[in-house]
């Protein structure tokens, strides 16, 4: 695992005018892997219109179970954001890992 994610949730917020405005919860932080999607054709039509689809894939623990779609990560260190497309799930039944897909490039 080379990177460092933080996984947020979505967290509606109040702001000084009582105006109810969308936010983001930090989760938690665990190592992860990111790997960019290469080939389809989906996947070079999205690059054509500035989205880098990725593959996400994280040490299965009770805090990573609790990904959702409408969640988003992002790289601590160089604060790049992935709007997650998918929840996490198990693919290979290993009980190991968890894979979900992202896309780098969308406003999160």
């Amino acid at each position: 695992m080379t990177r460092r994610l933080r996984f947020e949730s979505p967290a509606p917020a109040s702001n000084a005018l009582n105006e109810v405005e969308d936010g983001w919860r930090e989760e938690f932080t665990v190592s992860a892997e990111v790997f960019a999607r290469m080939g389809s054709e989906t996947v070079l039509a999205a690059r054509l219109t500035g989205l880098q689809p990725v593959e996400i894939t994280v040490r299965r623990s009770t805090s990573t179970r609790r990904i959702t779609a409408a969640w988003r990560a992002v790289d601590v260190h160089s604060g790049e954001v992935f709007a997650l497309t998918s929840p996490a799930a198990d693919p290979d039944g290993s009980r190991a890992w968890l894979k979900m897909m992202g896309a780098a490039g969308v406003a999160a």
